[in-house]
């Protein structure tokens, strides 16, 4: 599928082999407006997801509610330095097809912010990678509603 209309597209990149396969198949197969961009996105999980779980409440009556900032900041330590490996990975790539992209990194939940970052930029395509799943699980998913910018790259 090669089309010179695009004149936004965002690529998805979480890490995964999937999602860096879903990037290169966009490089191999997607042709740009020559003032078109293509944005690779990443998504960091707040720090309270990323990490599951927060510092056991002070025992005996102490406040369960209290937020430790040296842990706080210890997640999100680890997850920039995680977000710049998968950005550099997706970089890389990127740089051995000789194809210059942005980046793009957020905060938040990603099938949330994934849709709102590609609404924002008017995308004409968002490409994500898909797990390996069987048939009947795929059919259950597809059967939900997705946002009409969304094309299911394996149907391509």
């Amino acid at each position: 599928m090669a089309t010179g209309d695009l004149a936004s597209v965002v690529v998805a990149v979480d890490g995964s082999e999937e999602s860096m396969n879903a990037l290169r198949w966009a490089l191999d197969n997607l042709r740009l407006r020559p003032d078109g961009e293509l944005v690779v996105l990443h998504v960091q999980p707040p720090p309270s997801i990323a990490a599951g779980l927060n510092p056991a409440p002070i025992p005996f009556g102490g406040p369960s509610e209290v937020e430790v900032p040296a842990f706080t900041q210890a997640i999100e330590a680890h997850q920039r330095r995680v977000t710049q490996a998968i950005l550099d990975h997706a970089l890389k790539i990127c740089s051995e097809k000789n194809v210059e992209v942005k980046t793009e990194v957020v905060v938040g939940d990603p099938k949330e912010k994934i849709c709102e970052v590609t609404a924002n930029r008017k995308a004409d395509l968002l490409v994500m990678g898909c797990r390996a799943i069987g048939p009947l699980k795929r059919l259950k998913q597809r059967s939900c509603l997705v946002p009409s910018f969304v094309k299911i790259a394996a149907d391509l």
